[in-house]
């Protein structure tokens, strides 16, 4: 599987996130494992439902963190969004 600007990532159906009331965190679940989420993490698999591509949640991230440069951006989108692929949490279309 390859990412690429144009692909629309979407969660696996074996994995969803979830929020922790106690942690005040979202968790990504999936069988009978789960990763805590820091805010940038949560936001773009909050993006990852097959509508939008990678380069679309890149524009939404950037817009919602101004401060941070749009490749930096992109590449640590591309690099969390590989990581979670590679544990087959991630179904990509593109």
């Amino acid at each position: 599987m390859t990412l690429s600007p144009a692909s629309r990532p979407k969660l696996a159906p074996k994995a969803r996130l979830r929020w922790d009331k106690r942690e005040a965190k979202y968790f990504l679940l999936y069988p009978e494992r789960g990763l805590l989420l820091n805010a940038t993490g949560a936001d773009i698999l909050q993006l990852c439902t097959g509508e939008h591509t990678v380069a679309g949640i890149v524009g939404q991230l950037a817009a919602k963190y101004p401060a941070q440069a749009r490749e930096e951006i992109e590449r640590e989108v591309m690099a969390f969004l590989a990581q979670i692929a590679s544990r087959g949490l991630l179904d990509v279309e593109g």
